[in-house]
């Protein structure tokens, strides 16, 4: 059966590390320790299958205890695995985030793996299994920004891509840049937070509204920009962008929130949604992911 969407990035364990109390910089507090399925194109297909779908993983995974683990959770929670590749020598990727009760304090991503198996992952695009050269895959694909930069430049030129409707993340402003190549792509829309469209277009910018329209300046086919808890902007080359404000939550965790809105927002297209509808659907789904709703 062919997949609702195809997810591809990062497939990995988060390690989480929470506490109510403020933090500063070497504090040691109290706090709970959790290790969760995670990775940018994990938290995606996570919350499509939540939403009815049926998404697909592409990505690296060792051939270790951790990924037999991983794999295990992913396929009961309604995942398509049968399209990861698999290294014998590359030990499977983790997340490590430390969070307070204002939010994100520090993390750090060890997607190594995934970087090293370059476009080995994308061979079921190729060798028939979900598409070729000749006859590419048409459908919706989520790419996040764990890949790396030759690898999404290559996935810009590349005919097994030409058909698809593309759906771009960052994965951090760390990575942001690696999206480049992305930029002017006819069929991506660039799911973005304020800070990585400031980086993008090279300068500071002071609203998502602001950070869509240089976006669209600087190349951009379509954007979605989001300002944490203020608001969130889509545009679009030839439209009026379209601005609306965030829903006010108590913030229970922040790790995962982009990719949930993301989600969220490709499936009410996929569904129909207007873009106004759609918006609405992935800020509330957003908001309820923060405030530590099952969404």
């Amino acid at each position: 059966m062919t997949p609702d969407f195809l997810c591809i990035g990062s497939v990995l364990w988060d390690m989480i590390g929470r506490s109510a109390r403020p933090m500063r910089l070497g504090a040691d507090v109290p706090g709970i320790i959790t290790r969760l399925p995670g990775g940018v194109a994990m938290n995606i297909a996570m919350t499509l299958a939540r939403r009815g779908q049926r998404p697909a993983l592409l990505s690296a995974i060792g051939a270790d205890a951790e990924g037999d683990a991983l794999i295990a959770q992913a396929s009961a929670l309604g995942l398509e695995t049968r399209y990861l590749w698999r290294s014998p020598t590359l030990p499977t990727d983790r997340y490590m985030a430390i969070e307070d009760d204002s939010g994100l304090i520090a993390a750090i991503a060890d997607a190594h793996s995934l970087e090293a198996a370059g476009d080995a992952i994308l061979q079921p695009l190729a060798d028939g299994r979900l598409g070729s050269a000749g006859a590419p895959y048409a459908g919706r694909i989520a790419l996040d920004g764990n890949l790396t930069e030759a690898l999404l430049a290559g996935i810009a030129r590349s005919p097994l891509f030409a058909a698809a409707h593309l759906h771009v993340a960052p994965a951090s402003p760390g990575k942001a840049e690696r999206l480049r190549p992305l930029m002017r792509h006819p069929r991506a829309t660039l799911y973005v937070n304020l800070e990585e469209a400031g980086i993008l277009c090279g300068q500071p910018l002071t609203s998502s509204r602001e950070g869509a329209l240089a976006l669209l300046q600087a190349g951009a086919t379509r954007v979605l920009v989001t300002d944490g808890p203020r608001d969130s902007t889509d545009a679009r080359a030839g439209s009026a962008p379209l601005t609306r404000a965030a829903r006010a939550v108590r913030v229970a965790r922040v790790t995962g929130a982009g990719d949930t809105f993301m989600a969220a927002h490709m499936v009410a297209e996929a569904l129909g949604a207007t873009p106004a509808e759609a918006l609405a659907r992935a800020q509330d789904a957003a908001a309820s992911h923060v405030a530590g709703e099952t969404v």
